[in-house]
């Protein structure tokens, strides 16, 4: 297994069920407008179709293989194809968030990558955030329009849709969900100001870089604060 990777269904469904409740309260979910899967085992479990996220308990997570089978009385979530290329071709990933958090669909509507107007769209894993090109929601075609959108990122937006995160954890794909929803914003403020300033692609390298070891503790310290 790899490393990070979290076992346990059950506390795996209750962390799916918190998660879409911390994106709710943030505004980044809302009713039925998004999705959230997590590896487990050999497969990965996923929200249902259509519940609400308010109203979805941790037993209504469903459990699904990765030959696209799934177990119990409700149907996987209608997006559950990017969800099981993305875990199935990315083994170092392990949970997967889709919202239609405001400005992330706003700007998905123009169809155009979001560019490095600030350094922290490096955190999306290079220097752009891509726009995947439009397919209908819950095809085939729309996931492989994310897996190329995705290919060396951690976050897309969807074409007229919304946008794709993904973390070795929940914990991490909620955190950036939450920052690529936030660079949105900016971005649409910025450009309803004026022209952004674009950085090189020189100083973006650089930042990419910095990233792959930002935020690490010592393991001296990460013992000493988890007690």
């Amino acid at each position: 297994m790899g490393a990070g990777r979290i076992t346990g269904a059950a506390k795996l469904r209750r962390g799916i069920v918190e998660t879409m409740r911390a994106l709710a309260a943030r505004g980044l979910y809302a009713g039925t407008s998004g999705n959230i899967s997590v590896r487990c085992g050999k497969g990965f479990l996923i929200t249902p179709t259509g519940v609400p996220c308010d109203e979805t308990k941790p037993s209504d997570i469903v459990a699904m293989d990765f030959e696209g089978a799934h177990r119990g009385p409700l149907l996987p979530s209608s997006e559950w194809r990017f969800h099981r290329d993305i875990l199935r071709s990315r083994p170092e990933v392990n949970a997967v968030i889709h919202t239609h958090s405001a400005f992330a669909a706003a700007l998905s509507c123009l169809r155009r990558d979001i560019p490095p107007f600030h350094y922290m769209v490096a955190k999306a894993g290079g220097d752009t955030i891509r726009c995947a090109r439009y397919a209908t929601f819950g095809t085939e075609t729309l996931s492989k329009n994310a897996l190329a959108a995705l290919s060396g990122r951690r976050a897309c937006l969807l074409a007229n849709h919304g946008m794709i995160a993904l973390g070795a954890d929940l914990g991490a794909a909620r955190r950036l969900a939450e920052e690529v929803e936030g660079l949105c914003e900016q971005y649409w403020r910025a450009l309803l100001a004026g022209k952004p300033v674009i950085l090189p692609n020189a100083e973006m390298a650089k930042v990419v870089e910095k990233f792959k070891t930002y935020g690490c503790q010592p393991k001296s310290r990460r013992r000493r604060t988890s007690r």
